[in-house]
């Protein structure tokens, strides 16, 4: 029997990883990473801060954090309300349109507003009991929509769920396939330590290295390595100075790959 899948908290770190089918590609052309990373974008990004990736032929890692100040721009009654008739529709309900338009926005997130009593608060305070299907009782104020309603705070796994299921959705479709793309359900590893989150993005950035695709971290493309070293991204600028020091010691720190497998997997 399976173990049960690790719950996903907020404002923690995670190593998200997942494996085509049986070893199956995931990728056969450049597009096809190209349309992964839009697709996380959609669905990861509104609730998540990404600190490292890396997207191989059969397998993707990714080390993310998860974001506790956010919540759903749009309530289920706004949406509930989309294409119905003798409702009185809201101004966000009106920005959907059309089935379209909510496929579109629905993902949408803001921040929770100043003061709001948010799940941060909750976890200084070691109570968790508040959080029950991704809702706070207290209300916060819109600032959209400038109206009270509910805070409802996104589920991570659900987010990812549909991540890896409208990839496979597209890949099946593109490639006249049929069938589950993915291992279910997906990976993911509570990042428990500093020592352990610097070894886990040295060991993603390398990966194209062990598995023997290139011979360094530099030559493959479809990884956030060259990001890092750019400079350019706030997130990944703050972690390498945090983790590493300087470009320096982060460029000679991903020379090596000698690392335990098992230890990330």
């Amino acid at each position: 029997m399976s173990q049960p899948s690790e719950k996903i908290d907020l404002g923690s770190f995670y190593h998200i990883y997942n494996r085509g089918i049986n070893s199956c590609n995931l990728f056969m052309m450049e597009d096809d990473y190209r349309h992964l990373l839009l697709l996380y974008e959609k669905y990861i990004d509104p609730i998540a801060e990404i600190y490292s990736y890396v997207l191989l032929p059969n397998h993707i890692h990714l080390l993310v954090r998860i974001k506790e100040n956010v919540r759903y721009k749009y309530s289920m009654e706004e949406i509930k309300k989309v294409n119905t008739r003798n409702v009185v529709r809201s101004i966000d309900a009106d920005k959907f349109g059309d089935a379209v338009g909510l496929e579109i926005n629905k993902w949408e997130t803001v921040s929770l507003p100043d003061g709001a009593e948010g799940p941060s608060a909750l976890k200084e305070n070691g109570d968790h009991s508040a959080l029950k299907e991704n809702d706070l009782s207290n209300p916060a104020r819109s600032a959209d929509a400038g109206r009270l309603d509910t805070v409802r705070l996104p589920d991570a796994t659900r987010h990812f769920s549909h991540f890896f299921n409208a990839y496979a959705k597209y890949y099946n479709t593109r490639y006249n396939r049929h069938g589950a793309l993915f291992e279910r359900p997906f990976k993911r590893k509570r990042v428990d330590s500093n020592e352990y989150l610097k070894n886990l993005l040295i060991y993603i950035h390398t990966n194209p290295v062990h598995h023997g695709f290139v011979s360094n971290a530099l030559e493959y493309g479809w990884s956030s390595y060259l990001d890092y070293l750019t400079g350019t991204n706030p997130i990944y600028q703050r972690c390498m100075e945090d983790y590493f020091g300087d470009i320096n010691n982060f460029r000679a720190c991903h020379q090596s790959i000698d690392f335990d497998e098992d230890i990330f997997d």
